[in-house]
This record gives C-alpha cells, sequence and structure tokens, in this order.
C-alpha cells in the first residue's frame, strides 16, 4: 500500500491566523485538491493529521469540525479525488497531550488503525511540529512553502532530510515521479 499523510491547514487549505471555524472559512489552496485527485488515481492511500487546538480553546465544536471536514472530502470527491481518513488532536498546546504535534502520537494511531509501519512514508507540512513529529516516527518530512512553510524553510532544526517543494502540487509530481526531485 503506497501511504501519504498530510497536514490540512497550509498543505490543502489556507492557513488562516487563528482556527478554521466553519466549512465557508475552509478554503483550498489552488491545486491541492487535483494534486490529492492525482495521488487516488495512482492508487495511493491519503491520510490526514492535523491539530485542531481550536476546539480545546472553544473557537469551534466537533460538530464544526465535522462539517468542514464533510466540506473538504466533498470538495476532494468533486476532482476525482478521494481522502482515506483524518485524524486530528483537538489538545491545546499546554495540554501536554501525546496526540498533538510534534510528538508523534497521531501518527502512531494512524500507524496503529491502518496496520501500517511508517518507515519512509512520505509525510507533508508546512510546519516544523509536521516535519518532528514525521522524523519521530521514521517516516520521510516533506515541507511545502504554502501555510507557513516559508517561514519553516528558514527554521535552524529544520534538518537536512527535509525535502522542500513549493506546494502540494509540486510535492505530488515529485512523489508520482521520484526521479523528479526537489
Amino acid at each position: 500500500m503506497k501511504l501519504v499523510i498530510m497536514e490540512r491547514d497550509g498543505v490543502i487549505n489556507e492557513d488562516v491566523d487563528d482556527t478554521v471555524t466553519s466549512p465557508a472559512e475552509w478554503k483550498p489552496i489552488p491545486g491541492s485538491l487535483a494534486a490529492i485527485a492525482r495521488l487516488h488515481r495512482a492508487g495511493w492511500r491519503v491520510v490526514v493529521a492535523t491539530n485542531q487546538s481550536g476546539i480545546a480553546r472553544q473557537r469551534l465544536d466537533l460538530d464544526a469540525l465535522s462539517l468542514i471536514h464533510d466540506r473538504m472530502h466533498r470538495s476532494v470527491a468533486e476532482v476525482g479525488g478521494l481522502i482515506d481518513a483524518v485524524f486530528f488532536c483537538p489538545h491545546a498546546a499546554d495540554e501536554d497531550c501525546e496526540c498533538r504535534k510534534p510528538k508523534p502520537g497521531l501518527y502512531l494511531d494512524i500507524a496503529r488503525r491502518l496496520r501500517v509501519d511508517l518507515k519512509s512514508v512520505p509525510v507533508i507540512g508546512h510546519s516544523l511540529d509536521d516535519l518532528q513529529a514525521a522524523r519521530a516516527v521514521g517516516a520521510h518530512p516533506i515541507l511545502v512553502k504554502t501555510g507557513k512553510g516559508t517561514e519553516t524553510l528558514n527554521h535552524p532544526d529544520l534538518g537536512s532530510d527535509v525535502s522542500v517543494f513549493r506546494d502540494l502540487t509540486s510535492a505530488v509530481d515529485a512523489l508520482l515521479t521520484p526521479d523528479a526531485g526537489s
């Protein structure tokens, strides 16, 4: 099974200052939905793993999050794609849970539920937290410059093991054409 894990905010949809609180605020990054559809058509399973501290901070509830994810699923389906699963951490940063990235708990949950080894699985993110969590489970960290990606690119802890791409479309191009490089 070919599997890719990606962050939602800043990778699939526009990142906002606080949190996406309604389906109306969920705006896909140009090309991201088509990129997911291409992965699906090529036989990849697409899983989203996202921190959603807005729940703990009472900026949105589980019903609102479900509606946002429903819009994301429908939007991807409209272009011929499929997101196989969405995993999220509902905790605030100060709760010290195991599932909030940069801790690996969310990815370990994916591995357990899908019964897969995440060694070398591509993980596409826009923040250092995404990359650190990927690294902690032996996955291949991929940074896109959308969302906070350009800022993350300059972080001293980025590491030399990170592949960097302009956006999700470019990252998918490389996944589907492994010799394309970054």
